[in-house]
């Protein structure tokens, strides 16, 4: 499986946009000068040893031109987790390349989303928590919430208990309704309890059709209008007054 994700077409087929490799980060550049708000995704994890790196993906690939397309830089980061008790660490490290991002002169500083992805969005817990003003929002996309059996986080990385510390950076969510892990719906559900409770704006995008990594392994009208609606929910919370 590992030697083929990589090789899996994304589900649509926007133009491409070109494309800078700046250490562990690609910037995928929109059209036309000045600085433009900017999409930082951060790919899912942990991956094991010798995973292609999800930059080269046609998965993040497609993103970053799709991002790239509505006057967005996309920065796609490049990070290796293979134990979840790496996890301090490589959220410090993730911090220090949003910030390379942010620094960049055709960036503008002050809008920013970030866009998790699957196992990733444990790393989402942090900005829930307490988000610089800059953030304009939290993608999170199949996102996995709450630890598989077996794992254990630092409670510090439970994106459902960081919402009760008091922040209110909206959210934008896809949910793959035949999502093969058990955990991932069960983290969906106990999210959304918390996010009720807690008044948190969450935004969610459902594909009830499909699986994890729909947007790679389903392509189907479905999955193209989830994708796009996703994006669509950035586009606002980086446009938005």
């Amino acid at each position: 499986m590992n030697g083929t994700i990589a090789e899996q077409p994304f589900v649509l087929s926007p133009p491409s946009a070109p494309v800078e490799r700046h250490g562990r980060v690609d910037l995928h550049l929109p059209a036309g000068d000045g600085s433009h708000p900017a999409v930082v995704l951060v790919h899912g994890a942990p991956l094991p040893p010798g995973t292609a790196d999800p930059r080269d993906w046609l998965l993040y690939q497609g993103y970053g031109a799709l991002l790239a397309e509505q006057g967005l830089v996309a920065a796609a980061l490049s990070y290796q987790v293979t134990d979840l008790a790496e996890l301090p660490a490589t959220a410090d490290d993730i911090a220090a390349l949003v910030e390379l991002v942010r620094a960049d002169p055709r960036v503008d500083a002050e809008r920013v989303v970030l866009w998790f992805f699957s196992g990733g969005s444990l790393l989402a817990a942090d900005w829930l928590r307490a988000a610089p003003p800059w953030l304009r929002g939290i993608a999170l996309t199949y996102p996995l919430l709450v630890p598989l059996p077996g794992g254990e986080v630092d409670p510090r990385f439970l994106p459902v208990g960081a919402l009760d510390g008091g922040g209110t950076t909206p959210v934008v969510l896809t949910r793959a309704g035949r999502d093969k892990i058990p955990q991932v719906l069960t983290g969906i559900a106990d999210f959304l309890d918390a996010a009720a409770r807690t008044g948190r704006a969450v935004r969610v995008v459902d594909v009830p059709d499909g699986q994890h990594a729909f947007d790679i392994l389903d392509h189907t009208a479905q999955s193209r209008e989830a994708v796009q609606t996703a994006r669509d929910a950035v586009v606002d919370l980086l446009r938005a007054t």
